[in-house]
């Protein structure tokens, strides 16, 4: 062995020695530093937490345990009375009902025009296909309430108002779904070209490939818009408002609106109403927000 070898393995074998108490020192900082994400992520949690858990709490008390001071934290005794009363005092189950109706026909009217929407946009060729989704993607710029007189003078024009033909045939249209049809149609450019010339040379149409090849291959995507729509129309109150008169019409959301206004002084019943509400909503977004994440994530990935 040659002195220059003996010289070179000294000096590896001096640099590791020197740097294994950086690595030790190092794993510490390292260690105290997720520690103190951790804590913050749960501070931050429970802080998001609390006005939930404080809802909750109150629907279980009397008006009297709710305003005491210091704060009751946990109900003694529990008021399920708040409950029951909350739909005696209103039909929360026929509200129930219309809300589901609406958001059955509207989720299915959105996913059957966005993914046709988003399927010629990113499929197909056609002129002015660019120029037609710059348009589409501008109309994100325009609020709603810009549209909001003409659409009701329409509307009322066909004899529509109070019922829920407003609130559902948009979606099938594809109206005010810009965003979803940006968002699906992101996906559909994921997916490699030669399925769709494998599908052509076989004899197959553009319906073939929408039907056979690009809903098959995005069902995340889908249940990511399925969601969106669901919850959307859970927490409208614009909407059937303006459309909706007759009180068997209501909404969960117009019916717990009018219930705040005449239930006001028995705040029992308003909170137990309130999360009746809302946690359909909840437990939703629980079950769901592996692909409300993974879609907002992937969303941009190719242009």
């Amino acid at each position: 062995m040659s002195v220059r070898e003996v010289v070179d393995i000294d000096a590896l074998t001096q640099m590791e020695e020197d740097s294994r108490p950086t690595r030790r020192r190092g794993r510490p900082r390292r260690r105290w530093s997720t520690v103190v994400v951790y804590v913050l992520l749960i501070g931050v949690g429970l802080t998001c937490l609390l006005p939930f858990y404080w809802l909750l709490r109150s629907s279980l008390m009397s008006d009297e345990q709710i305003f005491t001071f210091p704060p009751q934290w946990i109900p003694d005794p529990i008021t399920w009375s708040n409950y029951s009363g909350a739909f005696e005092a209103a039909p929360f189950v026929r509200y129930f009902l219309n809300t589901l109706t609406i958001a059955v026909l509207v989720v299915v009217g959105t996913l059957l025009s966005t993914s046709a929407a988003a399927f010629a946009f990113s499929r197909l060729v056609w002129p002015g296909r660019r120029i037609v989704f710059g348009l589409l993607l501008s109309s994100l710029l325009l609020p709603w309430a810009v549209t909001l007189v003409p659409s009701f003078i329409g509307w009322q024009w066909l004899g529509f108002v109070d019922t829920f033909v407003p609130l559902t045939a948009p979606a099938f249209f594809a109206a005010g779904q810009g965003f979803n049809i940006f968002l699906l149609r992101q996906f559909f450019l994921q997916i490699p070209i030669e399925l769709d010339n494998a599908v052509y040379v076989d004899g197959g149409s553009p319906w073939t490939v929408y039907w056979r090849v690009i809903l098959p291959l995005n069902k995340g995507p889908l249940t990511l818009v399925a969601i969106f729509s669901t919850i959307f129309v859970w927490n409208d109150l614009l909407g059937p408002v303006i459309y909706l008169n007759s009180e068997e019409n209501y909404t969960l959301s117009q019916g717990l609106a009018s219930f705040t206004g005449t239930y006001t002084s028995d705040w029992g019943y308003l909170m137990a109403a309130t999360l009746i509400v809302i946690l359909p909503v909840v437990v939703l977004f629980f079950f769901a927000q592996r692909h409300i994440i993974e879609g907002v994530a992937l969303t941009g990935l190719k242009g």
